[in-house]
């Protein structure tokens, strides 16, 4: 399904505090997702960003579950395009992070959170070294100051500039038509390996995945 209306919609109130609630509402949009892999893609709607003595209900395995929850979210085998709007942080900003494209609204601002001792040392802080590089973000992930939305583009952070969510939803379900959920999971995987994995160690895993291409335009000529 391409069409904007029938992606499936994910919304992050970064304002609000970490439950098990949250962690079941992203296993369960990932449930979904999963059932009808290369038909997407998956919309977030990512907004807000904690107050106050927001992890005084948290402890680790919660955290640990909620971790899990996006690393699953950011292998979906379908595109995922976020929008933040507003200042964005918190499980906003994990989510949105997460996401294969990324765009922001004007004005929109990213905060890493912090807590009574200072920035929270969360993923996010990895997710956004590895999109920008560690001197982009330096002053972000240490000292919390927040990525405003022309740093954002700059920076590789975000991918567009949006006044209409909408419409960068309908974009990634164009880019998307007809390519299998599989296909992208390997792709996108492939993308994750190059940044961190020798020529030699990435070569076969790149020959499987032509290899399995061929095997497949082989079949679609064969039908």
């Amino acid at each position: 399904m391409s069409a904007p209306s029938q992606a499936l919609t994910l919304t992050v109130d970064g304002s609000e505090p970490l439950t098990a609630a949250t962690v079941k509402a992203v296993q369960e949009i990932c449930d979904r997702a999963e059932d009808r892999a290369g038909h997407g893609p998956l919309a977030v709607h990512a907004t807000g960003t904690p107050r106050g003595d927001w992890t005084g209900g948290l402890d680790v395995l919660l955290v640990s579950k909620w971790e899990r929850a996006l690393r699953r979210l950011e292998r979906l085998p379908l595109a995922t395009v976020a929008v933040a709007d507003g200042d964005c942080g918190g499980t906003a900003l994990d989510v949105f992070l997460a996401a294969d494209v990324r765009a922001v609204t004007p004005g929109t601002r990213l905060l890493v959170a912090r807590d009574a001792s200072g920035t929270w040392p969360g993923m996010a802080g990895y997710r956004l070294v590895q999109l920008a590089g560690p001197a982009g973000v330096r002053r972000a992930v240490l000292f919390g100051l927040p990525v405003e939305s022309p740093e954002a583009l700059r920076l590789g952070l975000a991918d567009e500039l949006v006044d209409d969510p909408a419409a960068a939803v309908a974009a990634v379900a164009g880019l998307t038509s007809g390519l299998a959920g599989k296909e992208l999971a390997i792709r996108r995987q492939l993308l994750f390996d190059a940044a961190t994995t020798s020529f030699e160690d990435a070569l076969g895993p790149h020959l499987a995945a032509c290899d399995r291409a061929l095997r497949t335009t082989e079949r679609e000529a064969a039908s």
